[in-house]
């Protein structure tokens, strides 16, 4: 009986199993049918699926969790960060300052005449050129170079030790300088360059419109080269005026009032454009382009938030945030004092004192804006929108042909900006960047004296009792060898002819003279009557 039973039950199990795997085949097939049905890309895709999800199913399994990192090398890592970002931030301000170029070719550009607008282009293209070789091969090297007080000794063609980033005590190198900022060696001479190649672009529009451009080409070379990191070593680079606590964040001095004293005695010993005094009454030239001009001082204005804020060579989010506010409350200061003042004194809100005044605060606030608080910037920047209107008009009547006021804009408001830290400075203790030692005492106004003041005013002295005794020698020796200024018949049609052989405006009318048009072509190729 049990026999039978369980012969019963085996048939029950079998007929169950056989049912199953009818029934597990048959889906098999199906499921291979559908497979069969895809695309051959889509078939060969499934395997390697499945491969995948097997090798993460082993690597999961496989893989044993990281040990933890360590405070050394957490702080390693956090050091990295640190040098990437400030390295990065410091590329990027030399960036907006290497933009400048063109907002100084295209001001000076707008502000001349269209017969010289060729001549004045290829002057501020070339003169970054040459700015760069000669700052490389010496201009760094007796700037930052170690050295004595008076000019850095080493460092020339950017060579020598140096183990940047390294800062303070932890830096070996020949560049003692510049060790406070925590950046590679190549990041301090980029930011340092385009910082030259602007004092030497200032004196293109004091000299335009009448200088032959193989004197300017030499004069450039000089000036970037011997005088500028000369006077800049006594301040950035450890020297005597720094021992002595003069204090210039970003250049009113080091690289504003260098370039505007070095223009002054360039317009100097060129003398005035023809037909810029007649019966000895001032007559005005215009500039031929105002729209470009204004789009010039916007692109500077932009690239000073560069000039300023990347002065900090730090990301420092405190100090960046408030230098570029100072630095925009000045420009903007400057530009309506500048309007008020043109307007009350002149009779008319002239466009291009609008523009210099903007520049004026801009310059003006290059050497307080860290140092400074935001309402004292207004002041400094408005002060210097006045100032540089009256300037204008004082340089003309002494007979000093400047073209783009450039003079009266970097030298006149770089010295104001310099003196205004030995009024405004806040001393140190108010701002987290601006601790005992890294900043000028508190200024007059803030009840620290005349002593911050006094230094300052040394400074500016020195600084130009140099810088106008090397450029004189260097105007002087090109005067008496390859003359500096153009002939007369050259003048009258302008450089870009006489120069380059070319014309800016090819087909335009044309100024041959000083007073105004005469026969020319107009862009349809017509002959036009004489004005």
């Amino acid at each position: 009986m049990y026999k039978q039973k369980s012969k019963i039950k085996s048939r029950h199990l079998s007929a169950k199993n056989y049912a199953k795997n009818t029934q597990f085949n048959s889906k098999f097939q199906t499921f291979a049918s559908k497979i069969k049905q895809l695309s051959p890309s889509w078939q060969a895709c499934l395997p390697l699926a499945c491969l995948i999800v097997l090798g993460w199913g082993y690597v999961a399994i496989a893989q044993t969790p990281a040990a933890a990192p360590t405070t050394a090398q957490l702080k390693a890592t956090t050091d990295n960060l640190k040098v990437a970002i400030d390295t990065l931030w410091v590329a990027i301000a030399a960036f907006l300052v290497f933009f400048m170029n063109a907002g100084f070719g295209m001001l000076e550009t707008g502000f001349c005449r269209q017969k010289n607008a060729v001549n004045v282009l290829a002057k501020n293209l070339i003169v970054f050129a040459l700015a760069t070789i000669a700052f490389w091969v010496i201009g760094f090297g007796f700037m930052f170079g170690d050295g004595n007080d008076f000019i850095g000794l080493n460092g020339f063609f950017i060579k020598g030790v140096d183990n940047s980033p390294a800062t303070g005590d932890a830096y070996k190198g020949v560049f003692s300088a510049i060790s406070w900022t925590g950046v590679p060696l190549a990041a301090k001479f980029l930011f340092q360059l385009v910082f030259a190649g602007t004092a030497a672009t200032i004196v293109s529009g004091a000299v335009a419109e009448r200088i032959k451009f193989v004197d300017f080409l030499i004069f450039s070379l000089l000036l970037v080269g011997i005088a500028y990191p000369i006077t800049g070593h006594w301040i950035w680079g450890a020297g005597w005026l720094a021992d002595m606590g003069f204090w210039d964040f970003a250049g009113s001095t080091v690289v504003h009032s260098v370039g505007g004293w070095a223009a002054l005695m360039g317009a100097a010993f060129l003398g005035p454009r023809i037909g810029k005094y007649q019966d000895r009454q001032v007559v005005a030239l215009p500039g031929h382009n105002m729209s470009i001009a204004t789009l010039g001082c916007l692109i500077l204005w932009l690239g000073w938030f560069g000039f300023n804020p990347g002065s900090v060579m730090a990301a420092d989010p405190g100090a960046i945030t408030h230098i570029a506010l100072t630095t925009n409350m000045a420009a903007a200061g400057g530009g309506i004092a500048a309007t008020i003042t043109a307007w009350l004194y002149l009779g008319k809100p002239d466009l291009s004192m609008i523009i210099n005044g903007i520049l004026a605060g801009l310059v003006a606030i290059t050497a307080p804006c860290a140092y400074v608080g935001i309402a004292s910037s207004v002041v400094i920047g408005f002060i210097a929108g006045i100032v540089v209107v009256f300037a204008v008009t004082f340089f003309d009547k002494l007979g000093i042909d400047d073209p783009v006021g450039a003079t009266s804009v970097h030298l006149v408001c770089g010295i104001w900006g310099t003196l205004a830290v030995g009024l405004w400075a806040v001393g140190p203790g108010i701002f987290t960047w601006y601790a005992d030692g890294g900043g000028p005492a508190k200024g007059l106004f803030n009840g620290g004296g005349l002593g911050q003041f006094g230094i300052q005013l040394l400074g500016v002295a020195s600084v130009g009792g140099m810088t106008v005794l090397l450029s004189t020698i260097f105007w002087l020796v090109l005067k008496a060898t390859l003359g500096i200024r153009v002939s007369r018949e050259e003048e009258l049609e302008g450089l870009d002819i006489g120069e380059h052989g070319m014309e800016a405006y090819s087909g335009f009318l044309k100024e041959v003279d000083a007073g105004g048009f005469a026969e020319g072509h107009s862009s349809m190729g017509m002959p036009q009557d004489k004005f």
